[in-house]
């Protein structure tokens, strides 16, 4: 019975090596690729909301353009 004892304790201490080790073992090299993956995960899930910054700068240029057209005209 003593035996069985001692021998019973190294391998469940090895089961909970093995599983602790999987427990800490991380998917992502660095924290670069996590924040990488973070802000993937978060845009899909529409965190962020819609992309309008490309529309608004191309409405603010498109505007300009027009009002240098406008001006040039009228010192033509």
């Amino acid at each position: 019975m003593w035996r069985s004892q001692l021998h019973a304790d190294p391998l469940s201490l090895e089961v909970c090596a093995e599983r602790a080790g999987a427990a800490l073992a991380c998917e992502y090299a660095n924290s670069t690729e996590f924040d990488a993956a973070l802000i993937a995960a978060r845009r899909a899930a529409g965190v962020y909301g819609p992309k309008r910054h490309r529309r608004r700068m191309l409405v603010t240029a498109a505007g300009i353009a027009a009002g240098l057209v406008v001006v040039a005209f009228l010192f033509v």
